[in-house]
């Protein structure tokens, strides 16, 4: 699914967010053409990865529809773990799911180092093993306390242990490397919801001389 770009503009002492590129500042009608290198039309980084082509990788989604398809920051997420070629190992109350689509929207947060090269060949084999203990029997979901998440947590730390580091905790985890991608991706979000309203998003830059 493309998604269009978002593009960031400065001008009048204020970021301008629009899909494409006005001729005129749309706050000053003044021309951008010639208002310098601040006012070319930056492409904004989506937070997002089709999560079929993250290898090795930790994956967030909402358990229904898309982050950019009406997600209103509050649903259910679901998470889980690819294996070398991008099948999304995720649990519920059905059991152990390997997924080869619908995961194509997502949040990745890679999980194996380049040069961890005994890890990426054994990757594959340690997951498949974890993932069919009886830990993770159908009967075993709970909704609050043994879930999508406890499944992907406890194979990470199957793997710490297997190295000899220290296990994460789930608030550990959850700030370490879970939410400073959700706030970007929040951000993106709101920016994505304003201008499928306005052609426009205008936010004020701080004042540099303010020094509250």
């Amino acid at each position: 699914m493309a998604e269009a770009a978002i593009l960031r503009v400065r001008h009048c002492q204020a970021d301008i967010f629009c899909r494409r590129p006005p001729p005129r500042c749309p706050a000053c009608s003044r021309p951008l053409r010639d208002a310098g290198m601040s006012a070319a039309p930056l492409r904004l980084p989506s937070p997002f990865r089709h999560g079929h082509r993250q290898p090795r990788a930790f994956l967030l989604r909402p358990t229904a529809g898309t982050f950019l398809g009406g997600y209103d920051g509050k649903s259910d997420l679901h998470v889980g773990i690819t294996n070398s070629h991008g099948v999304v190992y995720n649990y519920n109350e059905e059991g152990i799911h390997r997924a080869e689509t619908g995961w194509e929207q997502c949040i990745s947060i890679p999980l194996v180092q380049p040069d961890m090269f005994e890890l990426l060949q054994e990757w594959d084999k340690l997951l498949e093993e974890f993932s069919v203990g009886e830990a993770w029997l159908p009967h075993r979901y709970e909704e609050h306390d043994h879930n999508c998440y406890t499944y992907a947590l406890a194979f990470i730390n199957s793997v710490l242990t297997a190295q000899g580091k220290q296990q994460m905790s789930k608030s550990e985890f959850t700030e370490k490397f879970v939410i400073p991608q959700t706030k970007k991706a929040s951000k993106y979000i709101t920016l994505h919801q304003e201008l499928a309203a306005n052609e426009f998003y205008i936010v004020p830059l701080p004042n540099q001389g303010d020094q509250r």
